[in-house]
């Protein structure tokens, strides 16, 4: 795992914290307990989330470190989301949904919107056989702008139900989108955005990433006036990293290359210049990485219910999920994964069931990301002090500008905010403190 002071190049390693334990620690031998969790009724009063993957995508971008295909024909897609429907029958008949409606539904990848308006219309129809997210409060769908048409936004919005669009922009000049392996142009955003205007989604998310390799100011400034100017319910911006099995990141290991990407301090200067302009422009600040332009209107009840340790389950290939405390990954090879469900089996890889302890980190270190921690939710539900436990933690980061400490709450400063993942390992047990992440 990479830290980032402000000096440091962006190298090789994951960044980007999204679990605790490190997914390196979960293990197959902890599958009977995944099956336990699944099996039985939930042990916690939480809310339940649906993760549905959909791996395809039309090129791989070289800084893609998730499980996508390339270069699929119409039937190998439609086994897969024959399979996907079949693997959602099974986890609707588990004791762990119980009686209990999604609170929130997730469809990512890979492309989502890869698939056509016909495959998503039959995939809604196949998988409402089983369960329903008509009363979720929201549902996410994940597009890439150039696989977009008006037919595919309506079907999104009328037969998908989907409140929540996010568009994976990234970038608005085509040499940047071009030499970073982007499969779409500027011109096709522009065009997507008119049919998701038209289609009046209730939040609309742009995703945009600082630090692209090409990247450089004057660019990133017209960025961000592009983007303010298309005035999304909500703006998402991501520092560019290396994980291990990317394009980017078998060059530079490889052939010893100079890694390409913007240096740790640059990239949070642009983010900082952004989160100013939106600011500026009355957006306010939702977490490291998100702005929201009406707090009233838009919450994130995925990120905000995974946070605090909602069950989440999980579907498609390798993808992660989270059953009544017990963490899982289903298995992340293609042909394994079809053969498991085609079988009559869950297609589940790997677990992990975390200690009290453990659980605790993980929810603080999420919920740290949103710039701030209320002491008194962890005193209540895990009856501990978080400020006690880690104090000389917590005295280093005041010391060092990153975090202020007032009667029950922490806050990170600006300057935390922008490197919060950077900040979050201190936090982990000795023996999680220097081992892989991913």
């Amino acid at each position: 795992m990479t830290s980032a002071p402000s000096d440091k190049k962006t190298e090789v390693g994951s960044y980007f914290i999204s679990n605790y334990p490190p997914y390196s620690q979960w293990k197959s031998d902890q599958l009977p307990a995944v099956e336990s969790a699944l099996d039985n009724p939930p042990t916690e009063d939480t809310p339940l989330g649906l993760y549905l993957h959909i791996p395809f995508c039309r090129k791989r971008c070289k800084f893609c470190y998730f499980k996508v295909f390339t270069d699929v024909n119409a039937a190998e897609v439609q086994r897969y989301v024959d399979a996907l429907c079949d693997e959602i029958s099974m986890v609707s008949r588990r004791a762990v949904m119980g009686d209990r409606p999604f609170r929130f539904v997730y469809f990512g990848g890979g492309t989502p919107s890869f698939l056509s308006p016909k495959q998503l219309t039959k995939l809604a129809d196949r998988l409402r056989q089983h369960i329903t997210w008509d009363g979720a409060e929201e549902v996410t769908f994940e597009c890439e702008p150039g696989t977009l048409s008006e037919t595919k936004v309506k079907t999104l919005r009328e037969v998908m139900g989907v409140t929540r669009l996010s568009l994976g922009v990234e970038n608005f000049t085509d040499a940047i989108l071009e030499e970073n392996g982007r499969a779409h142009l500027s011109k096709q955003v522009f065009a997507a955005w008119e049919w998701i205007e038209a289609a009046g989604f209730n939040n609309v998310n742009i995703d945009l990433i600082a630090g692209m390799v090409g990247e450089t100011w004057d660019n990133w400034k017209f960025n961000v006036q592009k983007a303010l100017e298309m005035s999304p319910e909500s703006l998402t911006i991501y520092q560019m990293e290396l994980p291990y099995n990317t394009v980017y990141s078998a060059d530079i290991l490889g052939n010893q290359s100079e890694s390409p990407v913007a240096d740790w301090g640059t990239k949070r200067d642009w983010v900082r210049y952004a989160f100013d302009e939106f600011t500026a422009a009355g957006y306010a600040v939702s977490s490291a990485y998100t702005l929201v332009k009406d707090p009233q209107k838009v919450n994130f009840s995925y990120r905000d219910n995974l946070w605090k340790g909602a069950d989440l389950l999980a579907t498609g290939i390798a993808s992660f999920g989270h059953a009544s405390g017990v963490h899982y990954q289903n298995l992340p090879h293609m042909d394994q994964y079809l053969s498991t469900i085609e079988s009559g089996q869950l297609p589940l890889g790997r677990g992990f069931v975390p200690t009290d302890l453990q659980k605790l980190i993980r929810e603080m270190i999420l919920l740290l990301k949103r710039g701030y921690l209320e002491l008194d939710y962890f005193r209540n539900k895990f009856d501990v002090d978080v400020l006690d436990r880690w104090r000389d933690v917590w005295d280093g980061y005041v010391e060092s500008g990153l975090a202020t400490i007032g009667d029950d709450r922490v806050e990170l400063t600006s300057d935390g905010l922008l490197q919060v993942d950077s900040m979050l390992p201190a936090f982990f047990e000795p023996e999680h403190q220097n081992v892989r992440y991913t």
